[in-house]
């Protein structure tokens, strides 16, 4: 496959990737992978991702964004906020949110290849009430405000959240997106082809046929691929690498009766037409 892949959406400034990273980058390159959209979800990867280009530059392409889940206390996960709780609020965690990341988006805005990972997340003990959800919203909107202001296209989690996700975007007046792990119904799929976005699948895709019906309707020609890794890979609990993006690609080949030269061949020119500049970071 001389084209190569794109990664369109990875968190290779993961923490999981620190100890071995030479190895993963070198699998990656082996693999045929040529660009790894690497995707932030707190504005503390946000220096990370811009090591990792200055030390892979032809070959990771930089996001910033803020994803809808934050890291709370221990394990847990808390929705988004606007703002940096105050650390005398003792009920709130404090963190980075959006108010600390805003100036960093333009800051670095050359070199950014889209704004993300950013979405909604309203699966119910992630999002438990309408102020949570509205919380989401909120930070959603004013990512996609920047990502219009800047030119740039978005990189969009969607979970339990599908049909709001494609209907703000629309009302937003985004017209470039990327609907990662896309996990909705195919009529609501087919809504976002409409407003010509793009949808992406992982390796997980690969470990049950609950998402066949959905990725036989989407058109080749707006579909990427994608490996999410370290998350999302062909086993639970084991680490995903950017290496298994030939999983999806040749599971959506065998669903719509394609070679996988074909979907490779696709997936890449879409995925350099909703990032031209993931094209052109070299």
């Amino acid at each position: 496959m001389a084209n190569g892949f794109v990664d369109c959406h990875c968190h290779i400034s993961a923490l999981e990737f620190e100890e071995d990273l030479e190895d993963v980058i070198q699998r990656t390159r082996e693999a045929g992978v040529k660009t790894l959209v690497a995707v932030t979800e707190e504005v503390g990867e946000f220096s990370r991702v811009l090591q990792l280009q200055e030390s892979y530059p032809d070959l990771v392409a930089p996001c910033f964004g803020i994803h809808p889940l934050q890291a709370g206390r221990g394990s847990e996960r808390r929705g988004v906020k606007l703002e940096v709780a105050k650390q005398t609020d003792v009920h709130q965690t404090t963190g980075y949110d959006l108010d600390v990341a805003l100036p960093l988006f333009y800051t670095h805005r050359d070199r950014l290849v889209a704004i993300g990972e950013i979405g909604l997340d309203f699966t119910p003990w992630c999002a438990p009430t309408q102020h949570h959800r509205d919380e989401q919203m909120n930070v959603f909107v004013k990512q996609l405000a920047v990502a219009k202001d800047l030119d740039l296209p978005v990189n969009v989690h969607s979970r339990s959240a599908a049909k709001v996700t494609i209907e703000t975007m629309r009302e937003q007046g985004i017209s470039r997106a990327l609907l990662h792990n896309f996990a909705g119904k195919p009529a609501v799929a087919l809504e976002g082809v409409k407003a010509g976005y793009f949808f992406s699948f992982p390796p997980a895709v690969c470990r049950s046929r609950q998402r066949d019906k959905l990725i036989k309707q989407i058109p080749l020609e707006h579909i990427c691929l994608e490996t999410d890794s370290p998350a999302l890979g062909l086993e639970k609990h084991v680490r995903n690498q950017p290496c298994n993006i030939t999983l999806p690609c040749r599971y959506i080949a065998e669903l719509k009766g394609l070679s996988p030269q074909t979907v490779q061949l696709v997936t890449t020119q879409n995925a350099h037409r909703l990032f031209p500049r993931a094209n052109g970071h070299r």
